[in-house]
């Protein structure tokens, strides 16, 4: 029996509306209505009508307020995957039809802070302002960022671990070397020849500065130099490497961490290497993307834009 054209009109979703996608789009890159609404050149009260439109259109939630911004839902994340690339790609089509009026969007890149802030940043910052450049940088821990790349909130991510599966391709950017460091008045407590022959018995007592509870770069540097477990607990644990390096250099005792981050207080004896062995521990860097994405020469851009910056770091 056919069904009537009046039921079919009340049984069948009617189809979602292009601009609520496009605004929704933007909320989920961004991380706030605010920031959503600026990109679109919108008010934050229609953008948030848009979003509660299309809300209701679903039947679910898409964000979870939070104090600064929002966060989006594990429907939201699903639903960001399967619309960023066809939207994307009509965004190209209708700034180059339409003479330029539709800017490219920016392209979203996240990574370590310490990582962006001494070496990514500084690769790209010239091309901002001489090629046109417009990026949105989000910083995160790596596993974080990773799921997030999946769930198309990201273009580009800078990992410090490799990504499983094949959703994901990474390509080694650079490696960076831990360096065990103190202050010049634990060097001389510790006696750097001292270390040399005695190993990490010479560190007994030595208060250790982290930047996670669990001590991952630290226990990664006995393991691999000294062939020993390290048992000891930090006696200060700080979630940012920089504030650990600043630690360390005003003598509250001794870390591990990334060469490149320290140069700067090596070079000025603010700190001190402890132990230069012959095979340091290092971690490989990876620039990770989504696979089977559309062509984007922007992120192509970055890409290499990175890669050869890499080869000084």
């Amino acid at each position: 029996m056919a069904v009537p054209p009046e039921a079919a009109t009340e049984t069948e979703p009617l189809p979602l509306d292009l601009q609520q996608l496009r605004t929704f789009l933007a909320v989920h890159r961004s991380g706030s209505f605010t920031a959503g609404a600026q990109s679109l050149r919108l008010s934050q009260p229609t953008v948030t009508t848009q979003i509660r439109a299309l809300e209701r259109r679903l039947g679910y939630a898409l964000f979870e307020r939070l104090p600064r911004g929002v966060a989006p839902t594990a429907e939201a994340n699903e639903l960001a995957a399967r619309i960023s690339e066809p939207l994307d790609a009509l965004e190209v089509v209708a700034g180059a039809g339409g003479g330029g009026a539709v800017p490219h969007r920016p392209l979203r890149l996240a990574g370590p802070a310490e990582m962006l802030q001494a070496l990514v940043l500084p690769a790209l910052a010239p091309s901002v302002e001489s090629e046109g450049l417009r990026l949105w940088v989000r910083h995160g821990l790596s596993d974080t960022l990773l799921e997030e790349l999946r769930a198309g909130r990201h273009d580009l991510v800078v990992s410090t671990e490799r990504p499983r599966g094949r959703s994901l391709i990474a390509e080694p950017l650079a490696d960076e070397e831990f360096v065990l460091v103190g202050a010049p008045l634990w060097a001389e407590r510790v006696g750097t020849d001292r270390l040399a022959r005695q190993g990490a018995p010479a560190l007994c007592g030595v208060p250790l500065v982290a930047y996670d509870e669990n001590l991952p770069i630290l226990r990664r540097y006995w393991r691999h130099v000294f062939g020993v477990r390290l048992t000891c607990k930090a006696s200060v644990t700080v979630p940012d490497l920089r504030a650990v390096i600043s630690t360390v250099a005003g003598g509250a005792g001794i870390s591990a961490v990334p060469r490149y981050l320290c140069q700067e207080e090596l070079a000025a004896g603010r700190l001190v290497a402890l132990a230069e062995p012959e095979d340091p521990p290092i971690n490989t860097a990876y620039l990770v993307r989504r696979s089977g994405i559309r062509e984007n020469g922007c992120l192509d851009r970055v890409r290499a834009l990175l890669t050869a910056a890499a080869r000084s770091w």
